[in-house]
């Protein structure tokens, strides 16, 4: 049996390719089978003729269950199938969670597999680090990596290099440098971590100085140093070392176009926007669901609704996210009927809305004041879609309430609800209040508000802006002093704009633009201010 275990470590193994080739649905399986509804009815096959019991046949359906083409949850189900599961089984389950969107399973099947008669090898751990990562739960891992120590395996290539993987995407980057600096030269893999781990932290300078020390760079340090620009809002630097990346003649990939496109939403940047999707036309890309969905929302986000509706129509597939990209920014660039239209549609095609799908056609329903439809969603997303409201499904309740002056109602939600209200649920409820100047409820709103989160000025403001228009001027005062008191401070607003084809981005009473004494110079202008 030991000498099969190790056999089935090897696809190249002679004996096990002897014995697909001999077995008709497995070659086929092997060769052929690129999606489930294949994959099913050869395994029916291979379960009515007795040959699932062989270790070697539900491996190798293991196999492809696990992969990009297969069913995770369908693979768990083979795997608790197999009587006495060998090393291979447990690798290629415990991969193939770390490699899903529930990488938590991963880490809970290990642990299952110390308590069982196969024990962790070396190339056990490398998926479980790769679970820990986006769980971002690098403390957690620690004690794996201790394990990994005591056995002498800390040295080993893949193993460390998913270690530093696991610390940066969890933001641990004095226990990554660490690791890193253990090196005797730098790997490409793990320079590209580090990269992303010190973007991801802020530290984006210092990524920049790693990818330039490179003597090596893979198409992967290019994004991952794109994506670092882009998630600390450089877009400029973003395309500046894209344009070199194509210098270099280094072929860009669908997540260098999403990163991208995600910094042109972000920032507002349509000019930007339109030139990523033009060269993704021009290059014929694959128009998968993410990149579509990338597109659809850079063109809502920069408020070019007709330039999203286009591309949502003409694709040849539409994922549940492009629909929801749609509809979000339908209704929220004021299309709220055509928003809840294209729900409408949703809810007839072969696809079912989720969370994020009602979250648009409440946000739809709340610009349009439309109370009784927002009442209808909110209860067919409970009742008939049997989804849990969330507290971003909350605040759209109370906004719709809280529009309409049912204060007492929205007040009545919030005590109802499944799950603890925090803050945000709170100040949205105190906004309604002083919208409609219900001293009463705000007091007791403002009161939650304050004890969630006493550091932020949001709510002694929303209090004493409330009291102040009632002619409640001492209390409106009280909250002032005792706002000052607690050292709370409200986050300035921002805002930015395009201007041929550069991002300006301003703070509330902000004055580090370099052409800030300009800009206050002509507002102060009385010939302008008196301009149609």
């Amino acid at each position: 049996m030991s000498t099969l275990c190790s056999a089935l470590s090897s696809s190249s193994s002679p004996s096990i390719s002897k014995f697909i080739s001999d077995q008709p649905c497995l070659s086929m399986l092997q060769n052929q089978c690129t999606n489930m509804k294949d994959f099913q009815k050869i395994h029916a096959h291979i379960v009515k003729t007795g040959l699932a019991l062989d270790p070697i046949a539900a491996s190798r359906v293991l196999t492809f269950c696990a992969s990009s083409s297969g069913d995770i949850n369908y693979a768990y189900l083979v795997f608790t199938r197999i009587p006495n599961p060998n090393l291979y089984s447990w690798n290629t389950i415990i991969r193939g969670f770390s490699r899903s969107s529930t990488p938590q399973f991963a880490i809970s099947l290990f642990v299952d597999m110390l308590y069982s008669e196969v024990q962790p090898q070396r190339l056990t751990y490398p998926s479980v680090f790769k679970a820990y990562a986006p769980l971002g739960a690098g403390h957690d891992g620690a004690q794996l990596h201790g394990r990994v120590v005591k056995l002498g395996l800390e040295k080993d290539q893949f193993i460390r290099n998913t270690i530093i993987y696991m610390y940066a995407n969890s933001g641990l980057l004095s226990e990554a440098r660490r690791v890193f600096d253990q090196l005797m030269e730098l790997e490409v893999v793990a320079c590209n971590s580090m990269i992303m781990g010190l973007a991801k932290c802020g530290e984006v300078d210092k990524s920049r100085r790693l990818f330039d020390s490179m003597p090596t760079r893979t198409a992967v340090t290019w994004n991952s140093m794109i994506s670092g620009y882009v998630r600390n809002r450089k877009l400029m630097e973003a395309l500046e070392l894209f344009h070199k990346m194509q210098e270099e003649r280094v072929e860009p990939s669908e997540f260098t176009m999403v990163s991208l496109l995600n910094a042109c939403a972000h920032l507002g940047a349509l000019q930007h926007g339109e030139w990523v999707h033009d060269y993704i036309k021009r290059n014929h890309f694959e128009l998968n669901v993410i990149v579509l969905t990338a597109i659809i929302d850079m063109y809502c986000k920069c408020g070019s609704i007709e330039n999203a509706i286009e591309v949502f129509e003409v694709s040849p597939t539409r994922g549940l996210s492009c629909w929801n990209s749609l509809i979000i920014g339908l209704a929220m660039n004021g299309y709220e009927r055509e928003a809840i239209a294209y729900f409408s549609k949703l809810e007839s095609s072969n696809l079912k809305p989720d969370r994020v799908s009602f979250i648009g056609v409440l946000t739809a329903c709340k610009h349009m004041g439309a109370i009784e439809k927002a009442r209808d969603y909110f209860a067919l997303m409970m009742n008939e879609y049997e989804i849990k409201p969330s507290i971003k499904h909350y605040t759209c309740m109370l906004e719709v309430l809280g529009q309409a002056a049912l204060l007492e109602e929205a007040e009545e939600l919030i005590k109802g609800m499944s799950i603890k209200p925090d803050a945000i649920i709170w100040g949205s409820l105190l906004s309604s209040c002083r919208k409609h100047g219900n001293v009463e409820i705000a007091k007791r709103a403002a009161q939650r508000v304050c004890e969630l989160n006493p550091s932020d000025a949001g709510g002694y403001v929303l209090m004493s802006n409330v009291q102040a228009a009632s002619n409640q001027f001492e209390e409106a005062m009280e909250h002032r002093i005792l706002m000052k008191e607690r050292l709370a401070e409200k986050e300035p607003g921002c805002s930015s704009i395009e201007l041929y084809g550069e991002v300006h981005e301003f703070l509330a009473g902000g004055r580090l633009h370099p052409k800030t004494g300009e800009i206050y110079s002509l507002l102060n202008d009385s010939g302008f201010a008196l301009q149609d």
